[in-house]
């Protein structure tokens, strides 16, 4: 056996950066700092690689010739029965690898890209610290050994978010952003902790090796306890996918996402692009086997939320102007698509299609959505505005950006041979095969997705060139050199065998393109494409009038059909006033009342019995007369009668 226990360093280097940095920064100009917390990552980025080669190339599989899963490190920490225990560990697996690949590359490439773009902010160190902070978090969660240990770095990923979100504190749209993010995600986590505690109650334990093995426990415990109609570990499985669908921004929990856009714009990409958002989408693969074989119904559930989020989400990107806006709403369709493949998914060899195709569509979505935050970064930064209205003919000014950014609309548009097209394809082969409906639902969210991105595109580096107050330029080599490494992964992730490497049942198998199925979402790829070149490639007023002719629908879907309104409507109106309130007025006038009426009750008492203390000798001397005289007369009265 091949020793890997080096690989808790990946989880240590990110830990060190976060104090070295947050707390002797200032000791050092800000460049140290950034050039520190980037040769962490860079060397987390190394051995993250290291480790993939000798897991997927070196190591012996199993007698079935499944890729092991194992534990690296582990180390228990804390007891709460002679079963039940929490541990602090490292459990590799083909998931759990991939995402350290996914997580390390994007974050590294966002570490040299911010020292170019933060370079003259007020926080410069702080900024960093927090970006390892956030790092550290994610990559405890991905490789965490039990559900436990997850949930404990899925609150410190929350921690880390809500920091970054609000790094620019002196503005109130940030702070506003940062407390919604993190109250919203916090009822999420909610539903995720009572799930925990609702598995761990059926089976005895929060170890995934023993949760998701061959003889899980939780096959069997909870199936007979009904509730509703639905079993104990259906309804723990349906909490625990709240979690993550507060996490991955589904519906309804999403309307935290797009403002969480007020961030610096490296965040955007560290955040939305290839880590907390996929925290969802990595929880429900890395608990599948439960879903398949013991809640069923609650794996239908991922699938129906994932297939409406994907085209609910696509439908507002259409209509949004501020250009990370339609980043966020794409991230969340494209994180709907994920898990819709998820939730239309068997178990083992093609059968897992749909697990294969969410992971794959995962590891590719990373380059190309992390590409086009980082590119829209560069954009900001030259520009000074996130309003596409407000560009135009940058392609000149910005060739570099350009050229990556094109690359990353048409990997994500579906386009062969970029990567989009290849995990796309498998999304789409693996819902044909489950519902007819919901694939042509995808379909159309591919078409949209081609359609938007290109709005996107077509607006800023060509239409009505803007005068600008200054000349735009390219930022730094910091800035440009991820932008050229990530639009390469764009382009080549897609050629990888990911069927060969990551399966729901951890036994390669192949898959290849299903040319039915290819040829049909490349065409309306290029429809949406085609669509968005005669409507934005020159000025036209073209999409005014279909804007108009859609009337009712397209200015709801520019609101994004009102859904942060009503919450705010059962927020202030419904909770506030007829919960809040009458509560307020409980504790106020009841709780409040009662203890102050004690207290009221014990003062006068108190008051009028220090007046015997009052330390005059003839006052003492008449109580005690009178208390003997009292006693005496008592006693005669009780001995004459």
């Amino acid at each position: 056996m091949i020793d890997f226990s080096y690989t808790v360093w990946i989880l240590l280097i990110p830990l060190v950066m976060f104090v070295v940095v947050g707390l002797f920064g200032n000791r050092f100009k800000p460049l140290v700092s950034g050039l520190a917390g980037t040769a962490g990552l860079f060397v987390m980025w190394i051995l993250s690689l290291v480790t993939a080669y000798k897991y997927f190339f070196v190591l012996e599989k199993a007698a079935d010739g499944s890729f092991q899963k194992f534990l690296a490190f582990n180390m228990r920490w804390l007891n709460l029965t002679d079963t039940l225990h929490i541990d602090m560990g490292v459990l590799l697996d083909p998931i759990s690898i991939m995402m350290l690949i996914v997580i390390t590359t994007v974050s590294f490439m966002v570490h040299v890209y911010s020292i170019g773009y933060m370079d003259g902010e007020k926080g410069f160190m702080r900024f960093f610290a927090t970006l390892s902070l956030f790092s550290f978090s994610m990559l405890g969660l991905v490789v965490a050994t039990n559900i436990f240990q997850m949930y404990i770095f899925w609150e410190l990923v929350g921690v880390s978010s809500y920091l970054l979100i609000g790094f620019y504190y002196t503005k109130d749209s940030a702070v506003s952003a940062s407390k919604k993010a993190f109250i919203v995600t916090r009822f999420a986590d909610l539903g995720f902790l009572i799930g925990i505690l609702m598995l761990s109650f059926s089976t005895g334990t929060f170890d995934f090796l023993t949760l998701t093995g061959a003889n899980s426990p939780a096959f069997s415990s909870g199936t007979g306890i009904m509730f509703l109609g639905l079993s104990s570990m259906t309804w723990s499985m349906i909490f625990i996918f709240m979690g993550g669908a507060g996490k991955s921004a589904m519906f309804p929990l999403h309307i935290w996402l797009p403002d969480a856009m007020e961030g610096p714009t490296p965040v955007s990409a560290l955040i939305h692009a290839a880590t907390m958002v996929v925290a969802g989408v990595y929880l429900v693969a890395r608990l599948f086997p439960i879903y398949i074989f013991a809640a069923p119904v609650a794996l239908d559930v991922v699938m129906y939320v994932g297939a409406f989020s994907s085209i609910f989400a696509a439908v507002i990107a259409c209509t949004q102007f501020d250009i990370k806006r339609v980043l966020a709403y794409s991230t969340m369709s494209q994180i709907g698509m994920m898990m819709f493949a998820l939730g239309v998914s068997g178990y083992g060899g093609h059968e897992g299609l749909g697990y294969m195709a969410s992971m794959f569509h995962l590891f590719t979505h990373a380059f190309f959505k992390s590409l086009l935050f980082l590119g829209a970064g560069a954009i900001i930064h030259a520009v000074h505005s996130n309003v596409m209205n407000e560009m135009g003919g940058l392609r000149k000014y910005l060739p570099i950006t350009h050229a990556t950014f094109l690359i990353a609309c048409i990997a994500i548009a579906g386009i062969p041979p970029l990567s989009g097209f290849f995990s796309k394809d498998e999304i789409l082969a693996a819902g044909h095969e489950r519902s007819l409906m919901l694939y042509w639902v995808e379909m159309i969210v591919s078409g949209l997705t081609a359609f938007y991105m290109f709005r996107l595109y077509f607006s800023i580096f060509w239409g009505k060139e803007t005068h600008y107050h200054h000349m735009p330029h390219e930022g730094s080599k910091w800035m440009t050199v991820p932008l050229m490494l990530l639009s390469i992964g764009a382009m080549l992730a897609g050629f990888i065998p990911f069927s060969m490497f990551v399966s729901s049942d951890r036994i390669p198998f192949h898959s290849g393109l299903e040319m039915s199925i290819a040829i049909p979402a490349v065409l309306v790829g290029l429809i949406g494409i085609a669509i968005a070149t005669v409507f934005y490639r020159k000025e036209t007023t073209l999409p005014d009038r279909i804007y108009n002719a859609l009337g009712g629908f397209s200015n709801a879907a520019f609101h994004k059909f009102y859904i942060d309104e009503v919450y705010l409507f059962i927020t202030k109106k419904i909770i506030f006033n007829y919960v809040s309130r009458p509560i307020a007025w409980f504790d106020r006038h009841i709780v409040d009342g009662s203890m102050n009426g004690m207290a009221y009750v014990t003062n006068e008492v108190s008051d009028r019995i220090k007046r015997f203390q009052s330390g005059q000798l003839q006052q003492y001397a008449l109580v005690f007369v009178s208390g003997v005289v009292l006693l005496t007369l008592l006693f005669t009265y009780l001995m004459t009668n």
